[in-house]
């Protein structure tokens, strides 16, 4: 298949275009390269791969990376409620207006996989699950559930509300949670953690690449739904996480009562059973992904 990925050189991107052209499909890439990233240097001479370096708020240059797409997955996004905060004007521009502009450039005919957010749900009062009415607090949210809304409605097309990812890739991200409590208490040999109980969910981003090969494989059977995805094995609080770390090296953390409030009040655990019932489930344990962390983390400076 010929399938377009925005936001391609990412922190998913660079790990999910490696596999798709390994699994014999052409890839395209379109993204701004914002930080500088070159994790997708070695793909050049692939003569499966092809990257345009573009921005989706411009129509002209959606309209030429969507032409001629089998799939669209569409991952480019301002992530994070924090930095969505800092620029509220662009994260319109980009997590909505971006989302749209490729919407319409596609045809109904051609695939489509949203990365959207277990953050637009906002506070969660017990399990979690795709039936609840998102509830979004924070820019981010809001603007990624907007975004989602318009691509379920145009049709063929799958929403992921991923739970926080984790893990190394080749645009590696040090501000996911146990990335950044890996990189504390090897680096800084100190650790502080606000708020210790409040329990959050976790996918490793192996398994988000994952879930996107099993959609393709799956297309048919899952189109036109939203789910969630991650693992109940993986719903941990911020102490269990510190604890794990704990267990494997040896500095000092510290558990604080109150820190700055989250703002998508993320403190809840998550079902995945929708999913699973199609038959994915991942399969990389926190355990693991903290010890790939120890591991890779040890050699950056």
């Amino acid at each position: 298949m010929k399938i377009l990925i925005t936001g391609g050189a990412g922190y998913i991107g660079s790990s999910l275009v490696p596999e798709l052209l390994n699994n014999g499909h052409q890839v395209r890439v379109l993204d701004n390269l914002l930080f500088g990233q070159t994790p997708l240097l070695p793909y050049f001479i692939d003569e499966n791969f092809e990257f345009i370096k573009g921005d989706i708020r411009n129509v002209e240059m959606v309209k030429k990376a969507v032409e001629g797409m089998d799939v669209i997955i569409h991952l480019a996004a301002i992530v994070g409620a924090p930095a969505c905060k800092k620029d509220p004007k662009l994260t319109e521009e980009v997590n909505y207006q971006g989302t749209v502009n490729i919407n319409e450039a596609r045809d109904v005919s051609q695939k489509m996989f949203y990365a959207s957010t277990g953050s637009v749900y906002g506070k969660v009062e017990n399990i979690c699950t795709e039936d609840l009415t998102p509830k979004p607090l924070s820019s981010y949210g809001e603007t990624k559930l907007r975004a989602e809304q318009a691509i379920m409605a145009k049709g063929n097309a799958i929403a992921y509300r991923f739970a926080t990812a984790f893990g190394l890739s080749p645009r590696l991200r040090l501000d996911l949670l146990p990335n950044d409590f890996v990189w504390n208490a090897l680096k800084n040999r100190y650790l502080v953690v606000y708020d210790k109980h409040f329990k959050r969910t976790f996918v490793h981003v192996r398994d988000i690449v994952n879930a996107y090969m099993f959609g393709l494989t799956n297309f048919e059977a899952m189109k036109n739904e939203v789910y969630n995805v991650g693992s109940e094995k993986m719903n941990k609080t911020k102490e269990d996480i510190a604890n794990m770390v704990l267990e494997k090296l040896n500095f000092e953390v510290l558990f604080v009562d109150k820190g700055i409030p989250d703002p998508d009040q993320r403190d809840y655990e998550v079902s995945y059973e929708k999913i699973r019932k199609h038959g994915f489930d991942t399969k990389i344990s926190f355990e693991k992904g903290i010890n790939e962390l120890i591991l890779g983390l040890q050699t950056v400076n």
